[in-house]
């Protein structure tokens, strides 16, 4: 882990806060898909709270980050409020995409959520646009791509790193290892599973930390977005994890692709409750202190329900605009 003394305490709790802020939320969208309440599909991010926190912690409004259909996570710690993510899962005019976009489709330009997608590799490219974007403005952004090892055998995949390096495009590529496509086996569906080292080959910094470990995350992230924001090139940071959840809800957590004793032993490297005995191991924080968090983290998932069970459905008759630009 990172040196605890290189982090305020203040940082340690906004870190830990963040990460529940997430599981909190998954949670009870879980909840809510089981009630109905949700008409679409819905894949959690539970288990991988550490690296969209990690990451983000470094970016600005002014970063743009594209995400995939696991992209929750990514749009809270953003700076997405778990109310708009809630309302857009059930549909709601008050979601961040007004109710139009459900779990796959979470759009925020005004936090620099640029988007997540179904469809498997499109954010690497998008990523090294904005990255593009960037350098031509010469306005210190970066652009972020979150994705996971399923996109490594995309040709998007191929194409977006190697004109990141070429042309040292301040992007940060960040790889979600969770050692599984859906229920394919990355070890099944790849010869070389060491994502970082596919990564150097196309000379960039690249690294692999443990995804489960909010301070390795952090630290990795913080050099890789420093690096691109000084002109230094793109990065690849492979973050290995697992996802606890089934791919996504109403799916089994098993399938044949894996056992439950495989999923409980993940468990027990759940990178929330690591980190709190990591803190209060080392004295950065109180029992008192996550007690305070916990509260207010469940009062505020608890608000953002409600508040998303009382929100309109959008008006029928606006079901044609935002499709074409408006001159």
């Amino acid at each position: 882990m990172l040196n605890a003394l290189d982090l305020s305490r203040e940082k340690h709790l906004a870190l830990y806060r963040q990460m529940l802020e997430i599981r909190r939320t998954e949670e009870q969208l879980a909840k809510s898909h089981q009630a109905g309440l949700i008409p679409g599909a819905c894949h959690t991010y539970v288990g991988q709270e550490a690296i969209a926190t990690g990451v983000c912690a470094h970016l600005t409004h002014r970063d743009a980050v594209f995400s995939t259909h696991r992209g929750h996570g990514h749009a809270l710690a953003k700076g997405v409020p778990p109310r708009e993510v809630i309302a857009e899962l059930f549909g709601r005019v008050t979601g961040c995409s007004r109710g139009r976009g459900g779990s796959m489709h979470l759009f925020a330009p005004e936090v620099g959520m640029m988007g997540t997608s179904g469809i498997v590799g499109p954010c690497i490219l998008q990523a090294t646009g904005a990255g593009y974007s960037a350098k031509l403005l010469n306005n210190g952004t970066v652009g972020v791509a979150f994705f996971g090892d399923g996109a490594s055998n995309n040709g998007a995949f191929h194409e977006g790193l190697n004109l990141a390096a070429i042309w040292d495009l301040p992007v940060i590529f960040v790889c979600e290892n969770n050692l599984y496509a859906t229920e394919v086996p990355f070890s099944y569906a790849t010869r070389n599973t060491e994502m970082a080292e596919r990564a150097r080959t196309y000379g960039m910094h690249a690294v692999a930390v443990d995804g489960n470990d909010v301070l390795a995350v952090y630290q990795a992230a913080a050099e890789a977005v420093q690096r691109a924001r000084a002109g230094s090139g793109p990065a690849f940071l492979e973050c290995k994890t697992y996802r606890t959840r089934a791919h996504a809800e109403g799916m089994s957590s098993l399938g044949t692709y894996r056992t439950q004793e495989e999923i409980d032993a993940w468990k027990l490297r759940d990178p929330i409750t690591t980190y709190k005995t990591h803190l209060l191991e080392n004295t950065l924080a109180s029992k008192e202190d996550f007690a305070q968090i916990d509260a207010a983290v469940q009062t505020l998932i608890e608000e953002s329900l409600e508040f998303a069970r009382n929100s309109s459905y959008p008006d029928p008759s606006s079901v044609a605009d935002h499709i074409f630009s408006q001159p």
